[in-house]
């Protein structure tokens, strides 16, 4: 294996090792505005160490290697679409992103549940890892429909057997959405129409768990009078929701990010959503220290939240946005101003400055 293999392989183990061990806290949500606008939003969590994230645009005829258990020497695919995501550990681990057809992929780390296929040196040529899944996504289909029909082409693995699985957000410009889960080596598609996801367990169990949570609804519980005198009555707001799980194991999160997802509101445009993603998905922002025990060692010093970054991707206007646990300023990038026939790939730090901005107001 030459050096710049050694490098890659070295990188992946060490993501594979972490994010899929401890860094289990990815939160997705979807929203539509009243003009059909379709909105996917995500968080990405990581609270181990600095996950080196970078934007990335992906030009159209791009062509990589994906690798597999050995080097880098698995299928070859081209991109037909350019496409601008995030990237972690290395600029081919791209774990969210979007194409200029309005097709929206990512990944969410899914410890302990699912089976790749086991991986086979004489089928390389079919072989991909799950890191790279979403960059031959993004990079080669313009709706669910394709990717479902295109998936037993290819093979997809873990880098090695100690490594833990993922599963798959896919959304298209119609609406359409679905969850790629792999079981006994065999992908398998569930539809999303609730337009959310966590992580582990499955996604049906998931669906299925919200069912113990029947009893909540939005506004106040009316008075309870137990005995004549004696009236109970909410302290304040929001008590038709008392008894969500605050928490932020997978099934908490799913259970609440579903609930806050039916009560939002539905706003005009397209960018209006955008926004409000990113104001549910602060709630789903995750301490740094709430992921470790106390014999855990100390925390990393660099990452301010285990919440690294989290995105939104507006499927008809074509626009990606971001904001960082450094930064939280909105960022965009326009995938219909971008020449995905003439540039060359771009690879971008997310943040220029890893420091939060803050404006001092000067009293007169």
């Amino acid at each position: 294996m030459n050096p710049k293999n050694k490098i890659i392989v070295a990188a992946a183990a060490l993501l594979s090792a972490t994010c899929f061990y401890d860094a289990d806290a990815c939160t997705g949500i979807s929203l539509m505005s009243k003009d059909s606008t379709h909105v996917l939003a995500r968080t990405c969590e990581w609270g181990g160490s600095f996950l080196q994230s970078r934007y990335v645009v992906v030009p159209r005829g791009y062509t990589q290697n994906a690798l597999t258990p050995t080097g880098q020497n698995g299928l070859e695919f081209t991109a037909k679409y350019g496409y601008v995501g995030i990237s972690v550990m290395q600029d081919q681990f791209v774990t969210e992103g979007l194409n200029e057809a309005g097709l929206s992929a990512g990944l969410f780390f899914f410890p302990g549940y699912g089976k790749y296929e086991d991986y086979d040196a004489s089928r390389n040529a079919s072989t991909i890892v799950d890191v790279q899944l979403a960059a031959w996504i993004l990079g080669n289909f313009a709706t669910v429909d394709e990717v479902i029909s295109n998936i037993g082409k290819i093979r997809i693995v873990a880098l090695s057997a100690e490594t833990q699985t993922a599963h798959w957000r896919i959304g298209d410009a119609s609406g359409r959405q679905v969850v790629l889960e792999i079981v006994g080596g065999v992908p398998e598609f569930h539809e999303n129409r609730l337009g959310v996801l966590t992580n582990s367990p499955g996604f049906e169990w998931q669906m299925t768990n919200l069912n113990n949570y029947v009893n909540l609804y939005p506004g106040n519980a009316g008075p309870n009078e137990l005995a004549e005198g004696v009236t109970l009555s909410s302290f304040g707001a929001g008590t038709g929701f008392r008894g969500i799980p605050g928490d932020v194991t997978p099934p908490s999160r799913f259970v609440r990010i579903a609930f806050y997802k039916a009560t939002a509101p539905q706003y005009e445009t397209g960018f209006e959503t955008v926004k409000e993603t990113f104001q549910i998905l602060n709630n789903f922002d995750i301490p740094i220290g709430i992921e470790h025990s106390a014999s855990a060692g100390p925390l990393p010093e660099n990452v301010p939240s285990a919440t690294q970054w989290t995105t939104s991707s507006d499927l008809q206007d074509l626009k990606f946005y971001y904001r960082t646990a450094w930064n939280s300023t909105i960022r965009c990038i326009d995938l219909k101003t971008v020449r995905f026939d003439r540039i060359g790939f771009v690879s971008e730090p997310l943040d220029k400055v890893m420091e939060q901005p803050v404006e001092y107001i000067k009293v007169k």
